[in-house]
């Protein structure tokens, strides 16, 4: 005789490990853990755009931090007054995330201007800004007309690496060799400037025309080609990286189950002391 509950006999720790096989089976089945891979930076992870703000208004002085009344939105403002950027926090993935505008004059129209959703690659980010923050590109005249010479120079980087090169109707498409991302331009938009029309599209996914890309960056005509070249060369050479998930985790053997202990298969059954 002893005090407290009786121990279990094999056939009871049997069939409490029959009934908890559903939940290791639940737990087997779950996916391993995401592992970063390295991919074209066209199919890298959005990441954090917040903090990649953070980081460039940390190392850039010249731009100035503005923050909204409602706290939803941060404009990066150029010493000059005539870049701003701005950045809308809560916008989901295929939103327009980002607006970069450039004026001649703090107080005149503006030249020109550039989108980019909320899944947008962080590193094709990354090098806009960098590109930005280098005050190349700031001097397009307004009004000055998109021509073959402008449009050469903005996709030499995509002809340099075999990118296929296709034109349909008004549309003039450059295609990753993987058909998953592409630069459109639309020649119709382009003869309008003064309408501010998305003349240029940089897509992953599914084309413009065809469905919602998984992001996109428009940009109007009067875009500076170096801006526009800078970004063609990071989608045609760049990489980033990619969270990706691979097999399943390893099954738990019932037979060592940290809960019951080994359990037994063999031998007789011990009945309870009473």
């Amino acid at each position: 005789m002893r005090p407290g509950p009786a121990p279990l006999t094999d056939t009871e720790r049997e069939a409490i490990a029959a009934r908890s096989v559903f939940d290791v089976t639940t737990a087997a089945s779950a996916p391993a853990p995401a592992k970063p891979e390295t991919v074209p930076i066209y199919l890298a992870d959005a990441g954090d755009h917040d903090a990649l703000l953070g980081t460039f208004l940390d190392d850039h002085g010249e731009f100035e931090r503005w923050r909204t009344w409602s706290d939803d939105t941060t404009h990066a403002i150029h010493q000059s007054q005539t870049l701003r950027v701005e950045r809308v926090h809560e916008s989901s993935s295929h939103e327009t995330a980002w607006t970069v505008a450039a004026y001649e004059t703090p107080v005149s129209e503006r030249m020109w201007h550039l989108t980019a959703t909320g899944a947008t690659p962080a590193p094709l980010l990354q090098d806009l800004l960098t590109h930005l923050a280098d005050g190349e590109g700031w001097d397009t005249a307004l009004g000055t007309p998109v021509n073959e010479k402008r449009v050469t120079e903005a996709t030499q980087p995509l002809s340099s690496a075999g990118w296929k090169h296709t034109v349909d109707g008004r549309w003039i498409r450059w295609t990753s060799s993987d058909g998953n991302a592409g630069i459109q331009f639309d020649a119709f938009a382009a003869q309008h400037p003064s309408q501010n029309q998305a003349t240029w599209t940089l897509w992953a996914g599914t084309q413009p025309d065809q469905g919602r890309p998984t992001w996109s960056i428009t940009a109007s005509p009067q875009t500076p080609s170096s801006l526009l070249a800078s970004l063609a060369d990071s989608l045609a050479h760049e990489t980033g990286t990619r969270q990706v998930r691979r097999g399943r985790e390893p099954k738990t053997s019932l037979a060592s189950s940290p809960l019951l202990g080994p359990v037994a298969t063999t031998g007789p059954s011990v009945g309870r002391s009473r």
